[in-house]
């Protein structure tokens, strides 16, 4: 299998290697670095003892690919030994006996980190949320949230959380070209430009400015459709729609986790303006996680011809609680949020047409197969 070359910052040293492309970061950082804090378990993104910190964030390294790192700062438990705060928190765990076989430990402690730079003091509520996605067979979590209420206890949230150690820099591709490896030109003829935006706390948004070849009155009368524009996004579902309240399921498949989300939204239409927006929240009964939701979208004229083309400027806001927040803060998300967003600019075209947008029946978004596609339209980029 080709090999692709690698270049990142471990623990502040620069590292440069070469790797199969279904190679995963755990894999790297375990087999050739020997930086064995990071533990593999499920495999699938579950559990969160192989979390380690890319670009200052927690990400599951045992669904990342070594190759999506390349240019990117990790840090792992090993390159935390002189980390203040890690070491509060180290002493905490002990104090509080906040382990016991310690497999757990290294990803709750990065865990742990994080949420104590991001959020500052902590309730013993928040704190068992924000764990929600790392799992420990032991200890039943007491005398970790203790350990976690004690460290956090008159701290401020940070700004920004900055990576642990001092990385090299990380040049991003532009939005533009991130949307050419996930999806060829051949496949969608729309484009779409990505970028991820401050949000308030707690929340993720991602902006994007999507060029759709119809005059804008005909996209604002497809967009006005809500039943109409759910079949053109694998998964979702409206089922109700009453005066401005709105009632509607999504299906997804992330890993393990095979979730459909039933809730209720209000919808908010500008004829004049050609605005929307959409807020809702919905709560899967079989994981026990719960979404609260806003999408802002705006239908302007084209950049290459203003009367025969249109831009569809959205922004989404999103927030994720219970067992499927372990995916909220991992780097894939944002290739997920684009391939999803080719997906629809595609169908929504086609059903312009008048063509059919998906087959007779809503599919569920699957994680896996998303991350398939981005990945092979990556390594074909490479080449």
């Amino acid at each position: 299998m080709l090999a692709i070359d690698i270049s990142l910052s471990v623990n502040g040293r620069s590292v440069r290697t070469s790797a199969e492309p279904r190679t995963q970061l755990l894999e790297l950082l375990r087999e050739d670095l020997n930086l064995t804090g990071a533990h593999a378990s499920c495999e699938q993104g579950v559990c969160g003892a192989c979390t380690v910190i890319v670009d200052g964030k927690p990400q599951r390294s045992c669904i990342s690919y070594a190759g999506d790192a390349d240019g990117a700062s990790v840090t792992t438990i090993e390159g935390l030994d002189n980390d203040p705060l890690m070491g509060e928190l180290r002493a905490a765990f002990t104090r509080h006996h906040g382990l016991q076989c310690g497999f757990c430990t290294p990803g709750m402690l990065i865990t742990a980190r994080d949420i104590v730079v991001r959020l500052g003091e902590l309730t013993p509520a928040r704190i068992r949320e924000e764990l929600s996605g790392n799992l420990c067979r032991c200890t039943g979590y007491v005398g970790i949230v203790e350990a976690i209420l004690e460290v956090s206890a008159g701290k401020q949230p940070a700004a920004t959380v900055a990576p642990a150690v001092a990385s090299a820099a990380r040049t991003a591709p532009p939005a533009s070209e991130l949307v050419k490896q996930a999806v060829s030109l051949a496949e969608r003829p729309a484009s779409a430009s990505v970028a991820a935006t401050p949000s308030r706390q707690g929340w993720t948004s991602i902006q994007q400015r999507l060029q759709i070849a119809s005059a804008p009155a005909d996209v604002w009368t497809k967009l006005a459709d809500l039943k109409q524009v759910a079949t053109c996004l694998p998964g979702a579902e409206i089922t109700t729609i009453d005066g401005d309240q709105i009632e509607g399921r999504m299906h997804m498949a992330l890993g393990p986790m095979k979730v459909s989300f039933k809730g209720d939204g209000k919808l908010t239409l500008d004829a004049t303006a050609r605005q929307g927006r959409m807020t809702g929240r919905g709560r899967d009964t079989g994981s026990g996680s719960s979404a609260e939701g806003e999408v802002e979208w705006n239908v302007l004229p084209g950049d290459a011809d203003p009367a025969a083309t249109s831009t569809l400027a959205v922004t989404l806001s999103w927030r994720l609680s219970g067992r499927l927040a372990q995916f909220n803060r991992a780097g894939l998300v944002q290739d997920v949020v684009q391939r999803l967003t080719a997906d629809f600019t595609a169908n929504l075209e086609r059903s312009l047409k008048g063509e059919t947008a998906l087959s007779g029946r809503i599919k569920p978004i699957s994680f896996w197969s998303l991350a398939w596609a981005i990945l092979k339209g990556r390594v074909a980029g490479r080449r």
